[in-house]
């Protein structure tokens, strides 16, 4: 019977929905295929085997890897690395699916239906493995201000995490039977190891999320500042590393011989080739202009490049053909027609072009930078013919010394009047650090994260940049939801949650920021979600588990608290939409239709949803289309969705849950 059924959906081509987080895994091993296809072969897949039905997974033969890779193998242990107890645990929780979703919460948001500013309370590594497939590549900053690990901020406790015991037995502290080997243990090395598992995993799956131009900040102090630094190296490159800023405190801390008056902010890009120098703070800007073709030889051969209409001209109006003489040669290719300050008509012209990779990237609509990253904001023709750049000279240049930005004393009663009352929040990070990052890294538009978010000192710190400079980047905070102590100020306010401290603190901060920019337009709303587990009953994972007589159990393969809104953020999940788009819900034939950011979804959870609901979305053309398995009365009707489809929608992706 089950059979019976899985053959029929694949003869009608609707797909069952994953409902679960990529397996990261996998997707390495299929890039890995793709270069060297002899190096994959199969292993028994134990989890999802039984006695009755063997599964098998493809796997990565290492040794041939290796030999493929280079005819050097290295042996033994003697290799420069950092690491440490856990890492290889950590890097397999980092790829490892979850069956996780993210549930909407409208009554706790600000502005649902219009805002594009994300919250999400949940634990950060289930979180970023959830956002993979809808914001890869697609965050262009991320700041986090993560535990310092001093010995009473350490919460993230994921399954690597050790024990003591576990700790000394895998480090070589003890043996088999529990004896000691060393007379002198480091008792506190399980903490930073636990600590660099849970930075490490996390910046992984951070790293997939950064533009290819994207910039990582992360605060931190002594206690793992080198163990950042290592791990950062490592997931990012050092030769993607920044200069660290170095953030004064003018009170500082008093722990040990000498006071601690500074903390840090490491900065790393996904790839820094990508991109040029930080934003210009400073209003002021110089130029220099130079010349895009030099004399033709070996190191500036002839070639051609082809205008479109419209490039910028300086001049009087006129008309150039044949050939530009000189010693810097160019040949027109029919005519070069000047007109109302542009090149009036497409033309092609051959030189000893200096520039053209940049030139033609620049046609294309790209950013351009030349070799010492300074800007290239665009190229012009002048009134002899020939091309010049216009490159910026006045770029941003920030020392690494923050000295203008206030401490965390000036944050905590900046925190205070706006919550009237102290130690709501301990040790918040004032919104201009934040600011100043955003500011110097982002253009409008741009996704501005923070996956420890706290106070949501980020986004108040994107509202008021917003405001200042009338421009509309969004940001995803993510915090788990740690309950505050009950003898708190915090908890004695009403305040259950560091999350509901968060999620008020951008009401209140939103508030301030009108009140301070009263003309200034900017998205004060943020949609809440809240991590959970799947959608989904065990069965939807296993029903080639169940038996004859369970096949009805196998209807009610959702959970029965689950509403539409709950259904259709797991979808946009996995088919990897952003979460912040418009949406509508309409009555179509007494049935509810979703109609997501439109068409590029559209999902009906209805059940017994009849053939002119699907015609009618069909007709729509959606790029994407789901329903519930159970939404249609029989197999027949499971048979005409298909045909429906290919006759009035063809490309259309049809999937059911």
């Amino acid at each position: 019977m089950i059979q019976k059924v899985q053959q029929r959906k694949e003869k009608i081509n609707m797909e069952n929905m994953r409902m679960e987080s990529i397996d990261m895994a996998a997707q390495n091993i299929d890039k890995i295929a793709a270069l060297f296809p002899n190096c994959i072969t199969e292993a028994l897949d134990a989890e999802h085997s039984t006695p009755d039905h063997k599964v098998y997974k493809k796997v990565v033969n290492f040794e041939l890897l290796r030999q493929m890779l280079s005819g050097d193998v290295l042996e033994g242990d003697e290799a420069y690395e950092f690491t440490w107890v856990g890492k290889k645990a950590a890097i397999v929780e980092a790829n490892k699916p979850i069956r996780k979703t993210l549930r909407p919460c409208k009554e706790e948001s600000v502005n649902w239906d219009t805002t594009e500013n994300l919250y999400i309370e949940g634990d950060n590594l289930e979180v970023l493995k959830l956002l993979q497939e809808s914001y890869l590549g697609k965050v262009k900053m991320i700041y986090i201000d993560p535990p310092y690990n001093t010995g009473n901020d350490f919460i993230y406790r994921d399954d690597f995490a050790r024990s003591s015991s576990e700790y000394m037995e895998e480090s070589g502290s003890v043996d088999e039977e529990g004896n000691r080997l060393f007379k002198n243990t480091d008792t506190n090395g399980r903490f930073h190891s636990d600590w660099c598992s849970m930075m490490y995993s996390r910046l992984m799956l951070a790293r997939n999320l950064l533009t290819d131009d994207g910039l990582i900040f992360i605060s931190i102090d002594d206690n793992e500042v080198e163990n950042l630094k290592e791990i950062c190296n490592e997931v990012f490159g050092r030769a993607n590393s920044l200069t660290p800023f170095i953030w004064p405190l003018p009170r500082g801390i008093n722990a040990g011989i000498i006071a601690r008056a500074h903390e840090y902010v490491l900065c790393y890009g996904k790839n820094l080739r990508m991109r040029g120098n930080f934003n210009r703070i400073s209003e002021d800007i110089e130029y220099s202009v130079e010349r895009c073709n030099k004399k033709i030889d070996s190191r500036h051969p002839e070639s051609t490049i082809d205008f479109p209409a419209g490039v910028p001209y300086e001049g009087r109006d006129q008309v150039f053909e044949g050939t530009i003489e000189g010693s810097e040669k160019i040949t027109i290719h029919g005519n070069m027609v000047f007109k109302n300050g542009k090149l009036a008509e497409p033309v092609t012209l051959s030189a000893g072009w200096t520039m053209k990779n940049m030139i033609l990237d620049w046609l294309s609509g790209k950013k351009v930078y030349d070799l010492k990253g300074q800007e290239i904001e665009g190229f012009f023709f002048k009134e002899n013919g020939r091309l010049y750049s216009k490159k910026i000279m006045s770029t941003a240049s920030i020392k690494s010394i923050l000295k203008d930005i206030p401490d965390t004393q000036a944050a905590r009663k900046e925190l205070e009047a706006l919550f009237g009352s102290q130690d709501v929040f301990s040790y918040p990070k004032p919104y201009e650090l934040v600011k100043l990052f955003a500011k110097l890294a982002t253009d409008p538009g741009d996704i501005v994260m923070d996956f420890f978010s706290g106070s949501a000192t980020t986004a108040q710190a994107v509202m008021q940049l917003n405001a200042e400079d009338d421009t509309d980047r969004k940001y995803i905070l993510a915090q788990i939801p740690e309950r505050t102590g009950e003898n708190s100020e915090a908890y004695r306010r009403g305040f259950k949650t560091i999350c509901e401290i968060g999620e008020e603190r951008i009401r209140r901060a939103a508030k301030k920021v009108h009140e301070d920019n009263p003309t200034a337009k900017f998205d004060d709303g943020f949609r809440v979600l809240k991590l959970d587990d799947s959608n989904m009953n065990d069965v939807y994972y296993s029903a080639g588990e169940y038996r004859q007589d369970m096949l009805p159990m196998l209807e009610y393969n959702i959970k029965e608290d689950r509403s539409d809104l709950d259904l259709l953020f797991g979808c946009l999940l996995e088919w990897g939409l952003p979460l912040s788009m418009p949406y509508t819900s309409e009555l179509i034939e007494g049935c509810t239709v979703h109609t997501y950011n439109d068409g590029d979804l559209i999902a009906c959870f209805d059940d017994n949803i009849p053939d002119a609901v699907v015609k009618e979305i069909a007709k729509r053309q959606p790029l994407r289309a789901v329903f519930r398995d159970s939404s249609f009365k029989d197999s027949p009707s499971k048979i005409n969705v298909s045909e429906i489809f290919k006759m009035l929608s063809p490309d259309t992706t049809v999937k059911v849950i």
